[in-house]
This record gives C-alpha cells, sequence and structure tokens, in this order.
C-alpha cells in the first residue's frame, strides 16, 4: 500500500474541491469522496501530524464531523442532506479545517529529537539532517537493513564534512600529515565535497573532531555501507543485515555525541 503524506490529501481536497464556493456545498451525494478522504486520513502516519494544539483538535473535529455525517445518511436516510458546518462560536467547514492544518505539516518527519543537531546554525542543512534521521529511525524499526545501513553512512558523512569546513585549511593540512604516515594513500581533492567517508573518517579522527571509539565505529560504517555494491558484497560473502544497520546508526549517534559542544 502507497505511504500517504500530508502533501498528498491536501492535493486530493484540492483536486475534487478546488474553491471557496465548492467546499462549503458538500452534500450525501458526495459521501464516497469524503469518505475517501477519510480513510486518506486514517492513513497518514502519526508522526507527520506535527501541528499546534489548536490546529491538532480542528483537525481532529473536522474528521469526526464527517464520520458523523456519513453514519447519519446511512443510518437515517431523510435526515439532513448537507454535510455543513462544525458547530461552535465561529462555525468551520470540516474539510477546509483538515486541509489548513495537514498543509501545515511536513511530509517526513524531523527525527524524534529536533534538538538534537541545535550546534549547527545553517537551518537548512540541519532541518535536511533531522529529516533524515527520521528517515533512518523509520527504516530501522521497520526491519529495512540496506536503507539503515545505507542513510546512516551518508548522514555521517554530511555531518563530518560540515564539521571540517568550518576550518578547511586546517583539514587540508591534517589530511598532507596523514599522506605523510600513509594512513591516507594520497593528498585528497582540494574541494572537501568530493572527499570520501575515508578521507572523513581519518582527517577528524587526526584533528581530535571524533573520540577513538567514534573512529572505530566509523570504519566500520564505512565498510558496511560499501556493501551496497554487489561487487563488494559478493567478494565478502557479506550483506547488509541488523547487525550492520545497529553499527552505523551507533557510528552516527557517536558523531552526534561528539559534535555536540
Amino acid at each position: 500500500m502507497p505511504r500517504v503524506v500530508p502533501s498528498q490529501v491536501v492535493a486530493f481536497i484540492n483536486s475534487l474541491w478546488p474553491s471557496s464556493r465548492d467546499l462549503n456545498n458538500l452534500h450525501r451525494g458526495q459521501a464516497g469522496q469524503l469518505s475517501g478522504l477519510v480513510n486518506l486520513v486514517d492513513q497518514i502516519p502519526n508522526e507527520l501530524l506535527v501541528m499546534d494544539a489548536a490546529t491538532y483538535a480542528l483537525f481532529v473535529c473536522g474528521r469526526a464531523h464527517i464520520s458523523q455525517k456519513l453514519a447519519t445518511w446511512v443510518s437515517v436516510p431523510d435526515r439532513g442532506n448537507e454535510l455543513g458546518q462544525m458547530p461552535g462560536p465561529t462555525p468551520k467547514n470540516p474539510v477546509t479545517e483538515i486541509r489548513d492544518a495537514l498543509a501545515k505539516c511536513r511530509d517526513e518527519p524531523l527525527g524524534s529529537d529536533t534538538s538534537k543537531l541545535s550546534f549547527i546554525p545553517d537551518q537548512e542543512l540541519r532541518t535536511n539532517l533531522l529529516v533524515d534521521i527520521g528517515a533512518i529511525d523509520r527504516a530501522l524499526s521497520n526491519g529495512e537493513w540496506k536503507a539503515t545501513t545505507v542513510l546512516a553512512g551518508s548522514a555521517i558523512e554530511a555531518l563530518l564534512l560540515w564539521a571540517l569546513q568550518r576550518d578547511t585549511a586546517g583539514s587540508t593540512a591534517a589530511a598532507t600529515a596523514l599522506v605523510k604516515t600513509t594512513t591516507l594513500s594520497r593528498q585528497p581533492n582540494a574541494d572537501l565535497e568530493r572527499w570520501d567517508l575515508h578521507e572523513y573518517t581519518e582527517v577528524a579522527s587526526h584533528r581530535g573532531i571524533i573520540k577513538s571509539d567514534t573512529t572505530t565505529e566509523t570504519r566500520l560504517a564505512r565498510g558496511f555501507r560499501n556493501l551496497i555494491h554487489p561487487g563488494r558484497s559478493q567478494r565478502l560473502d557479506q550483506k547488509c543485515d541488523r547487525g550492520t544497520a545497529l553499527s552505523c546508526v551507533a557510528a552516527l549517534d557517536h558523531v552526534v555525541r561528539d559534535l555536540t559542544p
């Protein structure tokens, strides 16, 4: 079954009832569409229904109003043909309230702890990483081992890149020193964005940005993430599983821990 997200339901409402006039004239003849709306709303994951308390109350009441009307139209055929409005000091259209509430929601969660990356001042980058962390949490809980492994490795890479770019000159100098000790086989590209996870890990470790246990875990995460390449997986007779997923998530958690002031 396809995953239902808030923007999909908003688009559904707008496609059926594009104007306020349409929304204010809903009736028994549209029971099928209204029933479909309720079903779609019920399929939205709870983690995506992020809104303030007042908006959420109107959202819940809007859904309940529609459901009650649908039940009444079936049980009492001769009682009222109009959907009507939700009663109160200011009557409100239930479909409008559902649409407006969902329009405020994201299609991806921000993770279980939105303060987790507060040390990153770039709001867009922080939000994107939190969305990724939410996807990782979801994949892990669903037993999607490969997705968890790959996404966690990518998030580690993004975090270490951010940390190293805070002092590009220092990171480049550290890379040069690691080439001399053969920790790195060659001098990395002058553009840090073109480095790989191996280079990010070793330079971050050399500069003391991540701790020794985190370095060990991140090295493992790099190897596990590379299992997405069929040749490597076959050669090593290994595949992404619960163990690789948990290892990568642990590495990600410890990278976040080390970067948090």
